[in-house]
């Protein structure tokens, strides 16, 4: 019995590329809190139209950021395992080719969001991709420091929603904002945790004290994520929601924190692997209840 393999035709190879260039799937889940923390914006309605538009130019923008990474890391991308297949570390895109999606995505995605929405939200994206692309990545073979550098940029979907809906800058904006900004510690630390062998092996250094997987690193994860804790009753004490999720916010981030403690106790691949995927669901959970509680408030 023999088994055909189905060719990939040049064009789905070159939309694969380019999704892949874009880091699309985590692309989705960066947009997903841009849509949810617009949709909190009291007053603003679900309109699948706004939606989708916003959703599009946060995906360029996003996706114009990865590139900018991708770019500028080809060479340590060939080193690990997880990246070494990426088109341009593969050689399968030249890096003319990546700045020109970089250009064509920050032009369409800034026009996106400042004709449909205002120059404010448009400007943030901006200003995360500049922290992103040209501070945070060459920055993650200086210093562990680029973790903190990298939490702003990581952060700004909460803001950029909230100003998109809100037109303005206000204390919603920046609850959303501080509550994902604490999230990326530990969330960031579990990954290098877990890929520590490939990020030495690139050069990069994004744990804390001399980048070794250490108690330490445990600890400052517990208490990044118990500081999550009274941020999580903002929305609440804002007015933006009602009690419900105040509480169920309140047990993720003690399901978040005791994960970091098993690390702490653990101190292995396989904990800190716990706290990773912990961390996956934790922001999109965390967001879809106070959506979820905003709608019946």
């Amino acid at each position: 019995m023999t088994t055909e393999t189905k060719a990939i035709s040049p064009f789905s190879a070159k939309v694969n590329d380019y999704k892949q260039l874009i880091k699309f799937t985590l692309n989705i889940t960066v947009v997903f809190s841009t849509i949810l923390t617009y949709l909190l914006v009291p007053g603003i309605q679900f309109d699948i139209k706004m939606v989708s538009l916003l959703a599009i130019g946060g995906i360029l923008i996003t996706g114009a950021a990865n590139a900018i990474n991708q770019i500028y890391e080809k060479d340590s991308d060939k080193l690990m395992k997880r990246t070494a297949n990426r088109p341009i570390a593969s050689g399968r895109m030249s890096v003319t080719e990546g700045w020109f999606v970089v250009a064509v995505s920050i032009a369409v995605g800034t026009f996106i969001l400042a004709y449909f929405f205002n120059w404010s939200a448009a400007l943030l994206s901006l200003f995360s991709l500049f922290l992103y692309g040209f501070v945070y990545t060459p920055l993650k073979k200086v210093s562990a420091i680029s973790v903190l550098v990298g939490a702003i940029p990581g952060a700004m979907p909460c803001l950029i929603g909230w100003v998109a809906g809100a037109d303005h800058f206000s204390a919603g904006g920046w609850a959303f904002f501080a509550i994902q900004f604490l999230w990326q510690f530990p969330h960031f630390w579990a990954i290098a945790w877990v890929a520590h062998g490939d990020y030495t092996r690139a050069g990069f250094k994004l744990l804390p004290n001399q980048n070794e997987p250490t108690q330490n690193t445990a600890i400052q994860a517990i208490l990044y994520t118990v500081a999550m804790i009274p941020f999580g009753f903002l929305p609440f004490y804002l007015g933006i929601t009602g009690q419900m999720s105040m509480w169920l916010v309140l047990a993720a981030n003690i399901a978040m924190t005791i994960q970091c403690v098993r690390l702490y106790k653990e101190m292995d691949v396989k904990a800190a692997r716990r706290v990773m995927f912990s961390s996956y669901i934790y922001m999109p959970v965390v967001f879809l209840i106070f959506y979820a509680d905003k709608i019946t408030f």
